[in-house]
């Protein structure tokens, strides 16, 4: 592993009295100096709980962040995570939660130093925008299963009703989708400090999974795809293409008038009324707003969420990635086979839970639109028709809508971005993540990168080993390499074909069919109808 040579290197040069920079250990930044944690059994110095804005509380609550911090820290121990923040399941905060959350981890190699200039893999979190923390993403296995050096970052953002609060009073008096301004704040805050931790701000990576590679793919397209030179690859494990009503869409409106209610604040006035009265709320009160609109919204999963807001996300993904208006980067994108499954079963209302006995095609259709709120039952009925026969899943209508709602929120994402990059001439690369043993749901594919140090057995080692060394080695070196495992090559098609097909005993390459080609090319082209 990296650090063990380069701290050789370090040690020999320093017998032969060569002058050689000092690994990192503290590092002073114009706003405060941060002492991280050295671990010498890991080999990795990390800075956690690092505030790269200020709290945005009170008068910041829905406001662009303010970063960097405008107060000096002074001396800080770097060595712990800060707080997370609040998950709008929350009802009130709670020890290891708050609304001072924007901090940024960042870990380094042991043998860094300020001159290193290493390139940076930036992590943005899952969770639906609604949950999830950069804890939950620990740097061990990215770092010491890379064979070249590399930074990596985790970010933390505002979460559900504290990030993604929508509606004209939040358009007229702060600014919509903020929890993604988090995170560009997060990538222009790396642009100016990270080389003072021993990284290449000319070396980028954005990564994420889930709700995090849904951000991946709102900054590749946000600002029409003028991303500032702030990231310069892309990763995401399963894309969340989500419902992307616009914020004065009856949709969000409704939402926004519901959470005030809740609130408190809803008979104040005036849209500047509402949002001062909002801003004035004990943190309490907010929290347990926004878990109010969930218990409210038993047919939805994740209804706070990011939206259009003519700013930053102009022009919605499927239209900006079919017509260029993406950042111009690599990528490396996707998706699980049973990206679909167990999202029906946790909803309250069984008229659009497909696990009940009673289930119908209703069901179905009610458990969609649920998700995609202007998805008409005309055309589900086309889909299930022509796409979707229920005899297709052994008559069972829980099988028939994961697959649906699988392949039109995920796996068709990643089709899409992998596909889309490769007709504008820049390098491609899809994976397809089949393991009937460690699971092929939403998430399984993390267990290659943030399960510690659980071993598996040959066959899923040989998987997970080759999953490490092809994201590092695109990240280092811009092209997916791993010892032991065959070539991946760059797309080919405007479907991103050929894949990696990572399965036990089964490493090789395939292409989408021409059925899932089929399949992603009509949710794509309803995008208009169900605002993707």
């Amino acid at each position: 592993m990296f650090p063990s040579r380069a701290g050789k290197v370090l040690l020999v040069a320093a017998v032969a009295g060569v002058a050689v920079a000092a690994p990192l250990s503290t590092v002073t930044l114009d706003y405060g100096t941060f002492t991280g944690l050295t671990d010498a059994t890991n080999e990795i110095v990390y800075f956690r709980g690092v505030k790269f804005a200020d709290a945005p509380v009170g008068a910041l609550r829905w406001q662009a962040p303010v970063s960097p911090p405008t107060m000096h820290l002074g001396n800080v121990n770097a060595t712990q995570y800060a707080a997370e923040c609040i998950a709008t399941t929350q009802t009130t905060t709670s020890s290891t939660t708050a609304e001072d959350c924007l901090f940024i981890n960042v870990f380094i190699p042991i043998a860094t130093t300020a001159t290193s200039a290493l390139p940076v893999l930036v992590y943005f979190h899952g969770g639906g925008f609604e949950g999830g923390t950069a804890a939950g993403a620990p740097p061990e296995n990215i770092i010491q299963n890379s064979a070249k050096p590399l930074i990596f970052a985790t970010v933390q953002y505002r979460l559900g009703q504290f990030g993604f609060l929508g509606g004209t009073p939040v358009a007229n008096n702060g600014a919509l989708n903020a929890g993604l301004l988090d995170q560009k704040a997060a990538l222009v805050w790396i642009q100016r400090y990270i080389s003072k931790f021993g990284g290449d701000p000319r070396r980028v990576t954005i990564w994420g999974e889930s709700a995090g590679a849904g951000s991946t793919m709102f900054h590749l397209v946000g600002n029409d795809g003028a991303n500032g030179n702030l990231f310069h690859q892309a990763m995401g494990d399963s894309p969340s293409l989500s419902f992307l009503p616009h914020y004065t869409d009856s949709f969000v409106e409704d939402l926004f008038t519901q959470f005030a209610g809740f609130a408190g604040c809803g008979s104040s006035g005036t849209g500047d009324a509402i949002m001062a009265c909002l801003r004035a709320a004990p943190v309490n009160t907010i929290a347990s707003a926004g878990s109010k609109i969930l218990g409210n919204r038993t047919s939805s999963l994740y209804p706070l969420a990011p939206i259009a807001d003519g700013k930053f996300i102009a022009t919605r993904p499927v239209e900006a990635f079919k017509s260029g208006l993406f950042a111009r980067v690599p990528v490396l994108f996707g998706s699980n086979t049973n990206e679909g499954a167990h999202w029906s079963a946790g909803l309250a209302n069984p008229a659009a839970n497909t696990s009940e006995a009673n289930a119908t095609e209703t069901t179905v259709y009610n458990f969609i639109t649920g998700q995609f709120s202007t998805f008409t039952r005309a055309s589900f009925d086309k889909a299930i028709a022509e796409l979707y026969p229920l005899a297709d899943y052994n008559n069972s209508f829980s099988l028939q809508g994961q697959q649906m709602y699988g392949e039109m929120r995920y796996i068709c994402s990643a089709v899409l971005i992998a596909g889309a990059a490769h007709d504008f001439g820049l390098p491609a690369y899809q994976y397809h993540w089949d393991n009937p043993t460690l699971s092929s749901d939403h998430g399984a594919d993390l267990n290659a990168f943030f399960d510690g140090t659980r071993t598996f057995d040959a066959d899923d080692q040989a998987i997970v080993n080759a999953m490490r060394g092809y994201f590092t080695s695109f990240v280092t070196d811009g092209t997916p390499v791993a010892a032991n495992a065959i070539t991946w090559p760059s797309a080919v098609d405007s479907n991103g074909s050929p894949r990696i097909f990572l399965h036990p005993g089964d490493l090789s390459l395939e292409n989408v069919t021409e059925a899932l080609s089929e399949r992603c090319a009509f949710w794509h082209g309803l995008s208009g109808e169900i605002s993707t």
